[in-house]
């Protein structure tokens, strides 16, 4: 698709990367069969050709207006539609784009501004686990749709680490909500990779992977998380402490590993930073990766009478974003585990970070798909990869969802 930049975008970073992105759509289509917003409305502006049109005119100096300004906030940025488009267009990063250009174009309403700002800021704030407990406690006199974004507190396992160090050290990031939302889910990949013989490590300046404020339209507080991130990781990959080297950099969290491993990326035209994050970025690993390395050493430690039927929810982030398919079923099934996927296991659940908070309509109309199709499978637990999407689906069905990495742990002889 030729695009014709208009001269404030010519020579500029956005515009120059769109350019090339757009050059290879070729409009055949093929990315409204598999894009979730465009099956549930049905409006050509709300699937990604349309909004590849919308963009390219902002690019050719249209002026954008509210309305395309909703068809972007409307994506769920699940980059489905890659996995079916023909030409390797890029959609993820050109819708990033896209909504930062606009975003300086067409001023939102007072209250729109106000919930964006304060989950950008409320969500990587030190604030955020202390409101979460407060939360947690007043949760039976909270309203049912603030009561759906608090999760019980986490049960006597939920901080319980393991003490013991191993020659293979692997780091990883807590994340900006789940130490205090669902602790047990890091507790409890430290203590399977510690019956694994893997020594996990954290580095405590580390702190939000910079999704929220990319996907929020502020890209260089996205950044400067990123940059962040780096500092606090290198001298541990280095091994520079005397914690010892890590030879990779786990995450449970399916949304965080995408925006890591795109740290080269993001940064590939900062001087200081680009090597560096291109090194970040090779190292880091979905926890799923790790499985085949898992299952021989944990085999002998799970109790005999395990096995529970299990229903997964590949997360987009972790099929569409990361390209991984099929390792959790595969090795969770050598593990004893049985385990089924939906018939819809490629469409999003509606989770996409901050998208039920913004877009709760559409989210929680994907979500009661999800789950309808998800309960044909008769599970005992439903289990994912990546925190939102269990908070998310958790929030409409009484059948428990847990992080996989949970469920495994709870199998281990204690």
């Amino acid at each position: 698709m030729q695009t014709t930049l208009a001269p404030e975008f010519k020579g500029t970073l956005d515009g120059e990367t769109a350019a090339a992105i757009l050059r290879k759509c070729v409009h055949c289509g093929f990315c409204t069969a598999t894009c979730p917003t465009y099956q549930l409305l049905g409006d050509e502006l709300d699937g990604p050709r349309g909004r590849i049109y919308l963009i390219k005119q902002v690019l050719e100096g249209q002026t954008p207006t509210r309305a395309t300004q909703g068809h972007l906030d409307r994506c769920l940025s699940c980059r489905n539609c890659e996995s079916t488009c023909p030409s390797g267009v890029q959609f993820g990063h050109l819708v990033d784009i896209g909504r930062q250009l606009v975003e300086r174009k067409v001023e939102r309403p007072l209250m729109e501004r106000l919930a964006r700002a304060a989950l950008k800021e409320g969500l990587t704030s030190p604030l955020f686990g202390p409101a979460m407990k407060l939360g947690q406690l007043l949760r039976p006199l909270l309203p049912a749709a603030l009561k759906h974004k608090v999760p019980v507190s986490g049960g006597v396992w939920a901080h319980q680490w393991p003490t013991r160090t191993h020659p293979r050290k692997v780091l990883m990031l807590l994340g900006c909500v789940q130490p205090a939302m669902m602790p047990n889910i890091n507790a409890a990949t430290a203590r399977v990779l510690d019956a694994a013989g893997i020594q996990t490590l954290v580095a405590d300046a580390a702190g939000c992977c910079g999704a929220i404020r990319t996907h929020l339209s502020d890209a260089e507080g996205g950044l400067a998380d990123m940059r962040r991130n780096i500092d606090a990781w290198w001298p541990l990959v280095e091994g520079l402490t005397s914690a010892g080297k890590a030879e990779a950099i786990v995450m449970n969290a399916s949304g965080c590993g995408v925006t890591v491993k795109d740290y080269g990326h993001a940064l590939a035209h900062d001087g200081h930073y680009a090597e560096r994050a291109q090194r970040i970025g090779a190292l880091t690993k979905d926890l799923s990766e790790l499985l085949p390395d898992l299952v021989e050493p944990l085999k002998p430690k799970l109790q005999s009478t395990h096995v529970k039927r299990l229903a997964f929810h590949p997360p987009c982030t972790l099929q569409n974003g990361q390209q991984l398919r099929g390792g959790v079923e595969t090795h969770l099934s050598a593990l004893g585990f049985e385990i089924g996927v939906a018939a819809d296991s490629h469409l999003c659940c509606g989770s996409a970070g901050t998208y039920s908070v913004l877009q709760p309509r559409l989210a929680y109309e994907l979500r009661d798909r999800k789950l309808a199709n998800l309960a044909l499978l008769e599970p005992q637990t439903i289990v994912s990869a990546n925190i939102g999407c269990i908070q998310h689906l958790q929030s409409g069905t009484p059948t428990p969802v847990r992080h996989w990495i949970e469920v495994l742990d709870d199998t281990l002889v204690k």
